[in-house]
């Protein structure tokens, strides 16, 4: 009996299969859904000549510090230092989805280990957090990425993690970017956002001066780009309100804002042999740049009132497009201009730059880098020179007397494993 419930079973199922392969296949459903990750495994040596003004142990270095004298007369700021960290190591993802209102859907969530602060150095970091929409010729993107001033295809290929810190704009603000393509070649970008990284010192609260101003800072950017061309100019316009209030006793309200402007441009070249990349920009308050600047403030009748120091920055990058190995070199120059009005008191001078009685006045950086790269591996060693010319502030946030000129000799070594 057992035999005959075996045998009927077997060829029940044998029958079935012979069916199943008879029929078509079934259609294949369009996969709505797809997520990649991506990021990289990096790790540095560093040694400076000289402390400088810099975050995360070092790491990232941003002008070389004043001359200041001990007891017997020694610069106590002329001191070697060496580090290794492994903090600018990446983790993101892309997701891409089903159309929404006819636009193609993406996204992408993005951090690193560097930390909001010193003390919170190794924590994971948030970068980018962004959603993007695209109709074709007009894409809308909403979310945390990089400031309209930074462009992501016109950038110093340095080695150092600074990205060319001081000389080109860096950071990332939560925004809404309209853009839209006239031909294929040409396109314009407009964009309305909220400062709220590497903000600089002021009288108010991290970020307040950005969240009391009932107006975004907006970005009007017009680009060119082609095979072997990218060039765009732009324009850009912030109002910040520092105090609501004059915070003595009694209080008055008040309402006076940072009013500054800028404008920049830049292109690019690169064909199978080389590159070469420029950028320029000039413009008040650009301290959320993590560039020299920021404003002054006047006190008159009790009530503060603020005008932005002006900064011209420029740079240039030229590097050969080699597979395997690809030498490129660096130049980037930045001048503090000061503001138009003087402050009250030294105290009332909130800008990068500025260490109590003395300010920086120009810094430049020339680097020199070499990239070796197999299978998704790179080293590059790298060595570059920043010098600072540093003088008594005057009460515009402008350097005067007394100017002295340091400098830092910075060499690298960088290891990244991209995946």
């Amino acid at each position: 009996m057992k035999k005959i419930i075996l045998l009927s079973f077997v060829a029940f199922a044998t029958l079935s299969n012979a069916q199943t392969a008879t029929q078509a296949p079934a259609a294949s459903t369009p996969k709505e859904w797809n997520v990649s990750m991506f990021g990289f495994i990096r790790t540095d040596y560093i040694y400076d000549s000289r402390k400088s003004a810099s975050v995360r142990e070092d790491q990232l270095n941003l002008y070389p510090l004043d001359v200041v004298k001990d007891f017997n007369g020694n610069d106590v700021n002329a001191v070697e230092q060496s580090n290794f960290l492994a903090i600018t190591s990446r983790l993101g993802a892309k997701v891409k989805g089903p159309d929404v209102w006819g636009a193609k859907m993406s996204g992408t969530l993005e951090g690193d280990f560097y930390g909001n602060t010193e003390a919170t150095i190794g924590t994971f970091r948030l970068r980018h957090a962004y959603v993007n929409m695209d109709w074709s010729k007009t894409s809308l993107t909403i979310g945390q990425t990089w400031y309209p001033t930074f462009i992501p295809e016109v950038f110093p290929g340095v080695a150092n993690f600074n990205t060319g810190i001081l000389f080109n704009p860096f950071g990332w603000a939560t925004q809404v970017k309209f853009k839209q393509n006239f031909t294929k070649d040409f396109s314009a970008a407009f964009t309305a956002y909220k400062e709220r990284e590497f903000v600089a010192p002021g009288p108010g609260s991290q970020n307040s001066a950005s969240i009391n101003s009932n107006v975004p800072s907006v970005n009007l950017l017009f680009q060119y780009k082609n095979k072997n061309w990218i060039a765009g100019v732009g324009a850009e316009y912030k109002q910040l309100v520092p105090l609501t209030d004059n915070g003595l006793t009694p209080k008055l309200i008040t309402s006076e804002k940072v009013k500054s402007s800028s404008v920049f441009g830049y292109a690019k070249f690169s064909n199978d042999k080389f590159l070469v990349k420029i950028y320029g920009i000039s413009g008040g308050n650009l301290n959320n740049f993590v560039m020299l600047g920021g404003y002054t403030g006047t006190t008159i009748n009790g009530i503060q009132t603020f005008d932005p120091t002006k900064t011209t920055a420029f740079w240039i990058d030229i590097a050969s497009t080699g597979k395997k190995v690809a030498p490129g070199i660096f130049f980037g120059s930045t001048k503090n201009n000061g503001s138009s009005i003087a402050a009250t008191s030294l105290s009332s001078i909130y800008m990068k730059g500025l260490s109590s009685t003395r300010v920086v006045d120009n810094v430049w950086r020339a680097s020199a880098r070499v990239d070796f790269k197999q299978n998704n591996f790179n080293v590059t060693p790298e060595v570059e020179y920043t010098s600072a010319t540093w003088g008594d502030t005057d009460f515009y946030g402008k350097a005067g007397d007394n100017q002295t000129q340091v400098g830092n000799l910075r060499a690298m070594v960088s290891c990244s494993y991209s995946f």
